[in-house]
């Protein structure tokens, strides 16, 4: 009873600042109670005008800012869900930037020194005292140390101090307020509110470990190694723990300096090219994308490779869902809407009670607005957006992959069109996704699969051999079933057998079938 009552007080105060923003539409979206929207809407005269000129979504995100740390990364989950505030709503969310005043100096070093144990002066040759970022997890300070008896440029990110109670805190009440939702009104239960709260709070967790920001880099720059375009920094692991992080420094030009970029002589519209394929080869070829690639986090060497910074937020996609996508925006393409629908059945995305008919009907009102437009007018990322804003009447549950995906497909290709207005995105993206569909979906796909599913099936032999000779064993321990448990060994064996080379003959004659 008291948690709750500070739940309702903290609404009220949350309501106050939202109608100080002119902002309380998704309170009233979503049926909050009347006396805390009358007594929130109290101070809204005095200030509306003030916000009068901005969008719902703007306002929204000001709101959001000036109630800290927690509602930033609130509404940065929440720019990835147009089917739940509307797609101009999330756009607005999604350039959110987490900015606070940063902590001082004293505070940082007693972190850095309990977490890695060592004072200061140790770890480091030198330590700039001013941070040259902070936001609402962490702060961002430059030092060098000594490698190799060289001194090396680095980049010590360090927690905020008191911050993990207070996401704690906030936490709790989202899922309170989520799961009020749900059981108030059933049909919220499609958007699964209480999921969307839960993979907050996995995410900020995530953030919160710097480990695992560092491991997530060190992937990327594993991954990357070689490439022409694309590098992630390097991490240095005896100076990185749970809540601090130290890498190397980047040294470049940040993509949204545009002043700089101009004197600088790079071709912006070359970058523009890279940024978008850098994007496909991450989240198609690797199934793992930086999802925060907005220009702050984006920066140009004098070589010309762009190095990314800041990798809390990380996307996954496994192949099934990359050869999903694939398929579904091919579909689109090519105005075949029957394929586009049937492809969200056959990924099992959709009810199969549902009617494919009508989902292609719906399909087609996503898509004949853009038929004949030119295919650089094409945002993949908007019809995303509206595609999974139209799932509601087909109760197709929410994928949080996709929808991360598809937020970072917006963000990216506004950095690609913000040095370019002119990008093509189809024609930049042309031959990533070619190489990645010739090598995934062709026929040299298809019989490397096939051939893997055979010999799946031929190496499962001596494990349920073993598993039948366990059980039989047990048999034997009755004297009356021994006689009986060798019949049925020799029966399980044969069966074993002619199980694995059935399968391999099977694979061979499906691999004739897909080369003829």
């Amino acid at each position: 009873m008291l948690r709750r009552f500070r739940y309702l007080m903290r609404l009220v105060g949350i309501g106050w600042t939202l109608a100080r923003h002119d902002a309380l539409f998704p309170l009233q979206q979503f049926d909050a109670p009347p006396f805390l929207l009358r007594l929130a809407g109290l101070p809204a005269k005095l200030r509306r005008r003030k916000f009068r000129d901005r969008r719902p979504g703007e306002r929204l995100a000001a709101a959001l800012e000036e109630l800290g740390p927690s509602f930033i990364k609130l509404g940065q989950a929440l720019s990835v869900r147009a089917d739940l505030l509307g797609e101009d709503i999330a756009q607005d969310l999604g350039r959110l930037r987490d900015r606070l005043p940063p902590f001082s100096f004293e505070e940082a070093r007693k972190s850095i020194e309990r977490e890695l144990g060592h004072p200061i002066d140790e770890l480091f040759e030198t330590f700039d005292r001013e941070p040259v970022a902070a936001a609402s997890i962490a702060q961002v300070h430059f030092a060098t140390v000594l490698s190799e008896g060289e001194p090396k440029e680095v980049a010590v990110k360090v927690v905020r101090p008191g911050i993990r109670e207070q996401l704690a805190q906030d936490l709790g009440l989202f899922f309170w307020l989520a799961e009020m939702a749900e059981r108030a009104e059933p049909s919220l239960r499609r958007l699964r509110p209480v999921d969307v709260i839960r993979t907050l709070q996995e995410s900020v967790a995530i953030e919160m470990d710097f480990r695992l920001e560092a491991a997530a880099a060190d992937e990327i720059r594993e991954v990357f190694a070689g490439d022409a375009d694309f590098r992630a920094p390097a991490i240095d692991w005896e100076r990185t723990g749970e809540t601090v992080l130290t890498m190397e420094r980047v040294r470049g030009i940040s993509l949204g300096d545009r002043s700089a970029l101009a004197e600088s002589g790079l071709d912006r519209s070359e970058l523009a090219i890279r940024v978008i394929r850098i994007f496909l080869k991450q989240a198609m070829r690797e199934g793992l994308f930086h999802a925060d690639m907005h220009q702050g986090n984006l920066f140009v060497e004098e070589t010309g490779v762009i190095v990314a910074v800041d990798f809390g937020i990380m996307g996954r996609l496994d192949r099934p869902t990359r050869i999903f996508m694939a398929e579904m925006l091919g579909a689109f393409i090519a105005g075949d809407y029957r394929r586009a629908a049937e492809v969200h059945f056959e990924a099992g995305y959709v009810p199969a009670h549902k009617s494919v008919d009508l989902f292609a009907q719906a399909c087609r009102s996503i898509g004949a607005p853009i038929r004949g437009r030119p295919v650089s007018e094409i945002s993949v990322g908007r019809l995303l957006a509206q595609l999974f804003q139209i799932t509601k009447t087909f109760d197709m549950q929410t994928r949080t992959e996709l929808l991360l995906l598809q937020k970072t497909m917006v963000t990216v290709e506004g950095v690609a069109r913000d040095l370019d207005p002119e990008i093509n995105f189809w024609e930049a993206a042309r031959p990533v996704v070619e190489e990645w569909a010739q090598d995934n979906m062709g026929v040299e796909a298809r019989v490397a699969d096939t051939f893997e599913t055979a010999f799946d099936i031929v190496e499962r032999v001596p494990r349920l051999l073993g598993s039948a000779e366990e059980v039989l064993e047990r048999f034997r321990a009755v004297p009356d079933m021994r006689k009986d448990a060798e019949e049925q060994r020799r029966r399980l064996l044969l069966i074993a057998v002619l199980g694995g080379f059935g399968g391999a003959i099977v694979g061979a004659l499906l691999v004739a079938l897909l080369l003829v």
